[in-house]
């Protein structure tokens, strides 16, 4: 009976050995991406509600709403973008893990790094250009809504200070061999 107690405590193969992160930036980070998740869950129903709107009012009711498509489009970057900066944090984004598991744990934790690193990267480039390409619009307004232009970049440089702060807790957590627990656990 003890022995099977002590395999079960055993991690899997492949399972990470690392605590779980409990930084100052974890303790920030976490509930950002958790409200960020709920944020984008709201907005993806609430998309949904309006394209059912739009698709009733030209089907049923013969007049189309005008401001639906341009809300829809516009929502659909909050969604997405808020979204992918969360599954950056909560390791749900497209990556190469398969390749890093057969790497030992010494060149894989670098390559780890590095890639956390140009992440970082990217996240600032998403903010950059957000911020050039928003100020460049300044107050055109959106037709049929009456909303700045802006407001369609905003979510890009958001996205993109979220994306580097994830990825600079990752990189913490990496280096005090630590492991960024999902927000959603």
């Amino acid at each position: 009976m003890k022995e099977i107690e002590l395999i079960d405590e055993m991690p899997a193969e492949g399972a990470s050995s690392r605590r779980p992160a409990d930084g100052l930036l974890t303790r920030i980070n976490a509930p950002i991406a958790r409200y960020g998740m709920y944020l984008s869950v709201t907005g993806l129903l609430v998309i949904v509600t309006i394209v059912f709107y739009q698709v009733f009012g030209r089907y049923v009711l013969n007049s189309s709403p005008t401001w639906t498509e341009n809300l829809a489009l516009v929502l659909i970057l909050y969604v997405t973008l808020i979204g992918a900066a969360v599954g950056v944090r909560d390791a749900g984004h497209v990556s190469m893990e398969s390749l890093l598991v057969l790497l030992p744990e010494g060149p894989r934790e670098k390559i780890e790094l590095v890639i956390h690193a140009l992440v970082v990267l990217f996240g600032a480039a998403m903010v950059y250009n957000g911020w050039l390409l928003g100020s460049s619009v300044g107050m055109v307004k959106i037709a049929n809504l009456g909303l700045p232009e802006f407001v369609r970049y905003v979510p890009l440089v958001l996205s993109g200070l979220l994306i580097i702060s994830f990825s600079i807790e990752h990189i913490i957590a990496l280096l005090r061999n630590e492991e960024v627990v999902p927000s959603w656990n």
